[in-house]
């Protein structure tokens, strides 16, 4: 067990000692309070038609995603009924959950150092991949690249989609931030 008064996850510590001077540096901020941070870091599967036939998928999906991000997952349920998709209103279709402090710099660290090299035929992340205000959004096919998920416990291969949220005004900025984080952008 972690001493939680004495701990600092390793991207925090990098981002108060040297990537907010270089975010300073690079674009010539007047007010430390104008340098992008992270804000919090959304993760979300969806369980869709395997849920709709079998409603311990969406569970399954929590699960999986609780031991990922190291805190209790959400079952997202359907807001409305929609007969073509044989869903109904209330059915559990997946699961998200929010990381924020330090469990979000965790999470990051995690994604960036183990998760993402172990992609098959990974090349980098899209460089595109950000909304106009600073938030980066990604998928990824396979959970189980995760070391916390076991491979020969898994009954269902999920995607996951990730979205980091920043503080930055623009996607320049937001693609700095990440890139000091050691983001591994494909361009």
């Amino acid at each position: 067990m972690l001493d939680t008064e004495t701990y600092t996850p390793r991207l925090k510590a990098q981002y108060h000692d040297s990537i907010r001077g270089a975010m300073k540096e690079e674009f010539s901020y007047k007010n430390g309070m104008m340098i992008p941070r992270l804000d919090k870091i959304v993760l979300n599967i969806g369980a869709g038609a395997e849920s709709v036939r079998d409603s311990k998928k969406a569970k399954s999906a929590q699960e999986d995603l609780t031991k990922i991000a190291g805190q209790k997952a959400l079952v997202t349920i359907a807001k409305k009924s929609i007969a073509g998709f044989r869903v109904r209103e209330g059915m559990p279709l997946g699961s998200k959950v929010t990381l924020r402090g330090d469990r979000m710099y965790d999470f990051l660290d995690r994604l960036i150092t183990i998760a993402l090299p172990r992609v098959r035929d990974f090349r980098g992340v899209k460089s595109t991949s950000f909304d106009g205000r600073g938030n980066y959004a990604m998928g990824l096919k396979e959970h189980i690249v995760f070391p916390e998920i076991d491979f020969d416990k898994v009954d269902e291969v999920w995607g996951m989609d990730i979205i980091i949220c920043t503080t930055a005004q623009t996607d320049a900025e937001a693609k700095a931030l990440l890139k000091q984080f050691n983001m591994p952008f494909n361009s």
